[in-house]
């Protein structure tokens, strides 16, 4: 929980039609100015973030994680919600579902939702244990108690560099988020045991935002996480069991598209419960309505981190100019 989420239009629209506001129910900031720039601070181009989420009719909002739970928690009202509890194993009978803890205790209900993330046991146990996809790069993040001089409400800011890229985001509350990437083998990513010089060492000489942050960040407050999916399931559930966010559909972090979808998981879920009589009929055509679309957002998440990560410099050259052309639209 020690890092931000971006939650883009679709999402907070959802969010809206139950009722829940993050721009007034939350702290939190809407998306202000977007700057797109080189790694020493050229521009590349601005983008007018707050107009563009007005002719969406929805805010694009960035949060801590924390913050989010938070609302989400006082949003479900006096809904029992227990922590604490890890999920080892779950199967389906005439019955309905059963969950089974590490602590022993087993749960039966009329359906299980596995919404338990990357490295979800439920996923696992519908469709087997499989090994992530890597893409060679790390990922650093943290959330840190300053602004940055001239920040406006909203800010943000992404620099790109070879192989490299950093996001400097305004989330309100007077924290800056922060995430970083570079290049390196796979297995370097998935074990990454540097500290906060390192970090620094990566972006030395970057523009003077980047190495400020960084420079202020307490070093325990460094997450790293490598950059990687999975394969796309055909199949999220069996029986009375389904899959929801992470455990169904992991994404790369190029649309910002994570937790939107996750969100949008989930009030098709209910919605689907809510019209369907037969709780497992209910699990296949909330399946069967967001496939196509999670599959989407995979894939042009895949396809733009290839072109965000690149390396060679005709090829980075080539991306900085075609963004600074592409029609506005």
């Amino acid at each position: 929980t020690g890092s931000a989420l971006g939650i883009a239009s679709n999402a907070t629209k959802v969010l809206r039609s139950l009722g829940i506001d993050l721009t007034a129910d939350a702290c939190c900031r809407a998306l202000g100015d977007f700057e797109l720039r080189t790694a020493r601070g050229g521009l590349i181009r601005a983008l007018p973030g707050s107009a563009i989420t007005s002719a969406l009719e929805h805010p694009f909002v960035s949060i801590h994680r924390g913050e989010l739970m938070r609302t989400l928690h006082t949003a479900a009202g006096d809904t029992a919600i227990h922590y604490g509890a890890e999920v080892i194993d779950v199967a389906g009978d005439d019955r309905g579902a059963r969950a089974l803890c590490a602590d022993g205790t087993e749960i039966r209900a009329t359906v299980v939702v596995g919404a338990d993330g990357f490295h979800s046991a439920v996923r696992s146990t519908i469709a087997g244990e499989q090994a992530p996809i890597d893409y060679g790069y790390v990922c650093w993040l943290a959330t840190v108690r300053y602004a940055p001089e001239g920040m406006t409400p909203g800010f943000t800011a992404h620099y790109w560099g070879r192989g490299q890229r950093f996001g400097l985001i305004d989330i309100g509350g007077g924290i800056t988020y922060w995430w970083a990437t570079k290049n390196m083998r796979p297995a370097q990513a998935r074990r990454w045991d540097g500290d906060k010089a390192d970090v620094l060492a990566a972006f030395d000489g970057w523009a003077p935002a980047v190495v400020e942050a960084i420079d202020r960040t307490p070093a325990d407050a460094l997450i790293s996480v490598p950059g990687q999916d999975r394969p796309f399931l055909t199949t999220w559930g069996s029986g009375p069991v389904t899959l929801l966010g992470d455990a169904a559909h992991p994404m790369l972090t190029s649309r910002s598209q994570g937790a939107g979808s996750a969100v949008e998981d989930g009030y098709v879920l209910a919605e689907a419960l809510a019209r369907v009589p037969d709780p497992v009929q209910a699990l296949r055509a909330y399946e069967d309505r967001r496939r196509r679309r999670t599959r989407m957002l995979v894939n042009s998440s895949r396809r733009l981190n290839r072109l965000e990560q690149a390396q060679n410099p005709v090829a980075c050259a080539a991306r900085n100019v075609g963004m600074r052309c592409a029609p506005m639209r």
